[in-house]
């Protein structure tokens, strides 16, 4: 289920509930300790109207002056408190975002583009600025507001009647701007999103963008966006001002009414003039703390919106984790399919429609067929990527959803069009974590003779590759992802036109070597090289389904 942007903020909060509520109890003494001040003052005026100048007297000036020490080193201590939440928030969002990106299931994935998805992450920044402000500026007004309220009540009952209607006025300022205020954050933020997104599409496709810059259509389609963002900005503006102006009213109420009360109290000798200048003075900090909400009504609204983004990433859903069955096997896995039936869920037609096939361990296997016939998609349902609607899969033997995912994974070699360079080393690329001896990884680089390049780099396998080997010849980066595939000698390898940029020699001797009877290992592949076919068990023909 959904959470709404308040239910994820509660959730937060009974997160870090220990140091919220230390956080508070520092507050509740700062409130307290400020409080005392006026008292201090007004007895200080009570002995300075005696015209005697007694110890009494710099005992009060003392205690005044140790209240303001205190409330400045609590500050400091709830300073602390928030610093090691903020850490934490970004530590636990980056790990979360690193975790569940490459979890996320490819059905979700096909109507998201995942990079902009990765944009909601800079939403911990906000949450980050904005929790010290709601933590200590919002709780510290409240604590004062009410603590003030109280001491006020000692002067007189009548300021306890006060307290509560300018509570329920503050209530019902709250009540009627605030949903709508979240609302139109919320509207902002999509199109803050959706302008990002564009400014890294021009980014990606910017060689097309130079060269047809002389019509400015990305320039329109900027202004478009921009407009839409302006408007969705300005209805949230007009949502703070309208809270700005109700705010002041209440100001302006808070002071008459408090003024105009305590003038009345003096006038009816039921308080005397140092009373009076500690009321003003509690009056004071009540205005004041009145302003450090209005201050931070805005805040509130960015965590919460902040809160909902990144809330839409982790609640996709994820790969399911599979079950406790491992892959034990010194040989390739074998395959039986099952009348499985496959389709995108906004599209009429399945894509793969009762299938079924049977491949040995250690087969070696060419898929073929028109456009549209599913060899792509066979080929990521094996790997786990798709999830069929209908039928069964079995691997040795065993229901694919049986495994557990890592250990059919650690089995699996993948190679399919879609650039998967990342930015850092070479050696990073090839092994992605994985511990392989060094005599393995040579003996792939040389029989990929990814050597004979590698040694004309800076630091050899370890020199720095950018983000999708921009600046490397496409034959490399496949040879790349050949040695990232198939270093570790997985027990099924799926592919689809891994050597489509590398040299018809060296295809071929790559093709001889993953080919080879010899190799414990089962292979499927779809590709037009002829050579391919020449060198498999046997072609398996897939139609398109209707």
């Amino acid at each position: 289920m959904t959470l709404k942007p308040i239910g994820r903020f509660w959730n937060l909060l009974q997160r870090y509930k220990k140091e919220i509520r230390l956080t508070y109890v520092y507050a509740l003494f700062i409130g307290i300790v400020n409080l005392t001040l006026p008292l201090g003052i007004q007895a200080i005026i009570n002995f300075l109207q005696t015209g005697e100048f007694t110890t009494t007297w710099l005992l009060l000036v003392g205690f005044v002056l140790v209240g303001i020490a205190v409330t400045g080193i609590l500050q400091v201590l709830q300073l602390r408190i928030v610093e090691n939440i903020q850490q934490d928030l970004f530590a636990s969002s980056a790990f979360e975002f690193a975790y569940r990106i490459p979890k996320i299931t490819f059905l979700q994935l096909d109507k998201i583009h995942a990079p902009e998805l990765v944009n909601r992450f800079f939403d911990t920044l906000t949450i980050q600025k904005g929790l010290p402000k709601i933590l200590i500026d919002f709780s510290l007004a409240v604590f004062q507001i009410i603590f003030g309220l109280i001491l006020l009540a000692i002067y007189s009952p009548y300021f306890i009647l006060l307290g509560f209607v300018l509570a329920f006025i503050l209530w019902i300022i709250f009540r009627i701007t605030g949903p709508k205020g979240l609302t139109t954050s919320l509207k902002e933020s999509k199109f803050k999103y959706q302008m990002a997104h564009w400014l890294e599409e021009i980014a990606r496709v910017n060689g097309s963008f130079k060269i047809l810059a002389n019509n400015k259509f990305h320039l329109n389609k900027t202004d478009q966006t921009v407009g839409k963002y302006l408007i969705t900005r300005e209805n949230h503006f007009q949502v703070l001002i309208s809270q700005f102006r109700l705010f002041i009213g209440f100001k302006v109420i808070v002071a008459a009414g408090l003024l105009l009360l305590g003038g009345f109290l003096v006038y009816q000798e039921q308080m005397n003039i140092g009373q009076f200048v500690a009321a003003e003075i509690i009056i004071i900090l009540i205005i004041n703390s009145v302003e450090k909400l209005l201050r931070t009504i805005e805040t509130i609204y960015d965590v919460l919106t902040a809160l909902d983004k990144i809330g839409y990433v982790t609640d996709l859903k994820l790969d399911p984790k599979g079950r406790s069955a491992k892959v034990v096997s010194s040989q390739g896995l074998s395959i039986q399919a099952s009348e499985i039936r496959f389709g995108f869920p906004d599209e009429k037609t399945n894509i793969i429609d009762n299938l079924s096939l049977d491949i040995d361990s250690n087969e070696k296997i060419v898929l073929a067929g028109p456009s549209g016939s599913g060899k792509s998609i066979l080929l990521q349902i094996l790997a786990g990527i798709y999830e069929i609607e209908d039928g069964e899969i079995y691997m040795n033997d065993i229901p694919i959803s049986n495994y557990e995912r890592r250990s059919l994974h650690d089995n699996l070699g993948m190679s399919f069009p879609t650039n998967q360079i990342f930015e850092g080393t070479f050696k990073e690329n090839i092994l992605l974590g994985r511990i392989i001896p060094d005599k393995e990884i040579l003996e792939i680089l040389k029989i990929l003779k990814l050597d004979a390049y590698l040694i004309h780099q800076p630091e050899g396998i370890n020199s720095f590759v950018d983000s999708g080997g921009r600046r490397l010849p496409r034959s490399i980066i496949q040879k790349l992802l050949i040695a990232r595939m198939i270093i570790g000698k997985p027990k099924l390898l799926l592919m689809e036109d891994p050597l489509q940029f590398i040299e018809d020699d060296e295809k071929k001797r790559i093709i001889d070597y993953i080919m080879d009877p010899k190799r414990n290992w089962t292979v499927l592949v779809v590709s037009d090289f002829y050579y391919w076919r020449e060198k498999c068990n046997r072609i398996i023909e897939l139609i398109k389904a209707k």
